[in-house]
């Protein structure tokens, strides 16, 4: 499928916890406890929402005919998640694809985008985190080709470390 990342304002605030919400529907339906807390998000989540959208890191997803499929963060850095390091990595979150098109390819799609824009970037690496408590989503990165290396404990959660080393 076609599509494109186009870039985010603070105008779109809305339209992201939207997303959120309608991402956390989807995955109640299948009864696991992830992101639910984007039904009623606390402050620091809606906090961390328009940091990114202040620092451009928010993209839509969406198709030849400009309708939004979903959302990707993609970062510089992760400090809460990974801490400071030295190597040049990118850092995806809140890759959300709406439920209409799910099962369609689109988020191997968009992560094997990600992964050659951080490879042609000189990254050495591509990394993202997933909930513990997702089970099913762990074992779709890992089947993306990432490895789990690490576990992150923080106030909402457990969640597992994944990256893919890009190599040459």
């Amino acid at each position: 499928m076609d599509f494109s990342l186009m870039k985010m304002t603070t105008g779109d605030l809305d339209t992201v916890l939207n997303l959120f919400k309608s991402a956390a529907e989807k995955i109640a339906k299948k009864n696991i406890d992830h992101w639910q807390y984007w039904h009623n998000p606390p402050v620091e989540k809606i906090n961390w929402v328009k940091e990114g959208l202040l620092n451009d890191e928010f993209f839509f997803i969406k198709n030849t005919k400009e309708k939004i499929l979903g959302m990707v963060r993609i970062l510089n850095e992760d400090i809460q998640y990974w801490g400071v390091t030295n190597e040049k990595a990118k850092y995806i979150h809140s890759l959300v694809v709406s439920e209409e098109y799910e099962g369609l390819g689109i988020g191997s799609e968009i992560l094997q985008n990600i992964e050659n824009k951080a490879r042609n970037a000189n990254c050495k690496y591509l990394r993202l985190d997933c909930d513990s408590k997702n089970p099913k989503l762990c074992a779709y990165y890992s089947k993306q080709g990432f490895v789990k290396v690490g576990e992150q404990v923080l106030p909402l959660s457990t969640y597992n470390l994944y990256q893919k080393e890009l190599g040459d």
